[in-house]
């Protein structure tokens, strides 16, 4: 499968308006966004991060790590970084959705975590170069306008040897498998989360997107091509989902 040049969502014809249709969607299901994620993965997303999590432990550990977590959404990923990581560790998440950012704030309150909220674009980073020792991504990557350019983007920002790790949804190499997750993500989900949340158009987006989006096995060249070493990912879950992991050259 060739990797599209970014996510392409319904009347958009740029990257800025791909950009615009993404903010404003997930803006408008910012309140109800966690409990559809639990109830529509059947709480199996808790499961994948905190696999993330065990996975990037090594560089959250480091003295003074430097951590970003992109499209940190409502910030559950961050929260699970932050617990892990070292005392001395500064750990940001960063999005361009400012209702997904202030739902992670709420939760940063409950629960006493030292993080930093940064409204960003991930295409345009506001770090300088070779700055960060991790880059984490849940459920982001794939509503990028531009894949390749946000790969370079986060390529500029790690230090020699930081880790990037991207968690998203894939394609399962199972055909049966295949077949019932397409049902369940086409027919479904939409219909369930635009009950819940009242905008089917969100929940008809979501999976398309995930449809559109390449499988492991390109997303694993596409970093190898922006300049990322010892590539490798991990399906979990019959291959719904795939964490990816590289290091910066």
């Amino acid at each position: 499968m060739k990797l599209v040049k970014g996510t392409t969502p319904p009347g958009a014809s740029s990257e800025q308006e791909a950009a615009a249709y993404v903010r404003g969607m997930f803006g408008r299901v910012a309140r109800r966004y966690d409990l559809l994620n639990h109830l529509l993965s059947f709480q199996t997303d808790r499961y994948w991060r905190f696999r993330t999590t065990l996975e990037v432990e090594p560089f959250l550990r480091r003295r003074g790590a430097r951590v970003l977590d992109l499209c940190c959404g409502t910030g559950d990923l961050t929260l699970a970084l932050e617990k892990r990581a070292s005392g001395d560790a500064l750990i940001a998440g960063g999005d361009f959705c400012r209702p997904m950012l202030a739902e992670a704030q709420r939760k940063q309150r409950r629960r006493a975590a030292h993080i930093e909220w940064i409204e960003c674009d991930g295409l345009r980073l506001p770090f300088p170069d070779n700055s960060l020792d991790l880059a984490t991504l849940a459920f982001g990557f794939r509503n990028f306008a531009n894949y390749r350019a946000a790969l370079a983007e986060l390529r500029r920002v790690l230090k020699p040897g930081g880790m990037l790790a991207i968690l998203e949804f894939s394609t399962p190499p199972n055909p049966l498998i295949r077949a019932l997750y397409r049902f369940y993500s086409q027919t479904l989900l939409p219909a369930l989360g635009g009950w819940i949340s009242g905008d089917r158009g969100a929940y008809t987006y979501l999976p398309d997107s995930v449809r559109k989006f390449p499988g492991a096995e390109m997303l694993a060249a596409e970093m190898e091509a922006a300049g990322f070493t010892r590539v490798r990912f991990r399906r979990m879950t019959f291959g719904i989902v795939a964490l990816h992991t590289g290091l910066s050259g």
